[in-house]
């Protein structure tokens, strides 16, 4: 999948800006770390992945300002906008890895030159970024091998290229899949209430030339048990020590579906998604959006004016749901309290 989803141009972060797809493919340019925030803010940009790479880059952005010769100041200006970054969202632990990352090694060597630490976090951004394009593809090789030829799959939301640097991950095995000549087909859910499943998946499944159907989340049961489903891929925005995973709402009610249908449901996701702070699902904090996602569509009122809503953008899947993890190092099974350790501990293979 050829998409130049989110890259530093050396002056500005340049991302496709996803709120307009499929309609117009529109790059943004972000200048100032205040625009980067509202990107994420808004989904401009959006998926964990490249959250983590938006948060890299966000540092680029916020030096580039900085005129000084104190390194610890430089590096106490640094700090304070990882915190403003911090706050964009809360749920995909990858952005949060990215700042701490890029935190601590502007810490490490504050005693040197203003001029020799931007050289090393700009590096340090370029190595995010570049380290994520090579994990989706080692994802990709891992779970392409669960699709068999003439399957037919099924996922939720979009983990594709536009969540990531290259491959994506749920979308990146699929891809890997067809790269090895499999033929196979594939159900998006439009996921509600934003739609990134219709507006995301399809397009860059269809610009792909992926066989894809179109369906609406409720109808996810009846295609199971009438077209028959053969393995789900989903993406992840945290997962606990335990394997409790958070994604896109929807995601868990499609795992408990995919269980009553004895369908293996799979969720792909890099080293940076795990959180093992977070020893199960219930300590994950659970992003909640404006009431006008779900009242409006498409700008029209579709709900009475001033209903209540409850408009949670993730849930979390219970471990028990699922039948294991992709990653770069491998696939993760049960007992995820153990293997989780084991794997993110060895090398990559």
């Amino acid at each position: 999948m050829a998409v130049d989803t989110i890259r530093w141009t050396g002056k500005s972060v340049r991302i496709i800006d996803q709120t307009l797809l499929p309609g117009k493919l529109v790059y943004l340019d972000c200048r100032d770390v205040e625009t980067l925030w509202h990107a994420i803010k808004t989904l401009k940009v959006r998926g964990a992945p490249a959250l983590g790479i938006a948060a890299a880059f966000s540092v680029l952005l916020g030096m580039q300002s900085y005129k000084g010769n104190d390194g610890r100041d430089f590096v106490k200006t640094i700090e304070k906008m990882c915190a403003y970054v911090a706050t964009s969202r809360p749920t995909a632990v990858n952005l949060f890895h990215a700042l701490t990352q890029m935190r601590v090694l502007a810490k490490k060597n504050e005693r040197l030159s203003v001029a020799m630490i931007k050289a090393i976090l700009t590096s340090e951004a370029m190595a995010i970024y570049e380290e994520d394009r090579a994990v989706c593809r080692a994802m990709g090789a891992h779970g392409a091998k669960l699709i068999k030829n003439g399957a037919t799959v099924m996922t939720v939301c979009n983990a594709g290229a536009l969540a990531t640097a290259d491959y994506g991950t749920a979308l990146g095995v699929m891809y890997a899949a067809k790269e090895a000549g499999r033929k196979f087909k594939v159900y998006a859910l439009e996921t509600r209430p934003l739609l990134q499943g219709a507006r995301l998946t399809a397009w860059e499944l269809r610009q792909n030339k992926i066989d894809v159907t179109l369906i609406c989340d409720n109808m996810a049961a009846t295609v199971m048990k009438n077209k028959g489903v053969d393995v789900i891929f989903v993406g992840a925005d945290r997962i606990a020590a335990n394997g409790d995973t958070a994604n896109k709402i929807g995601t868990y009610m499609l795992a408990v579906l995919a269980k009553h249908h004895n369908v293996p449901f799979y969720v792909v996701a890099p080293k940076t998604t795990f959180d093992l702070k977070m020893k199960t699902g219930r300590e994950i904090p659970i992003e909640e959006r404006e009431a006008d996602e779900v009242r409006r569509f498409a700008n029209i009122m579709t709900a009475p004016v001033g209903v209540n809503v409850f408009n949670p953008a993730f849930d979390v899947t219970d471990n028990a749901l699922i039948a294991g993890i992709v990653t770069e190092y491998g696939i993760i099974q049960k007992p995820y309290g153990t293997n989780i350790l084991r794997a993110l501990q060895a090398p990559k293979v």
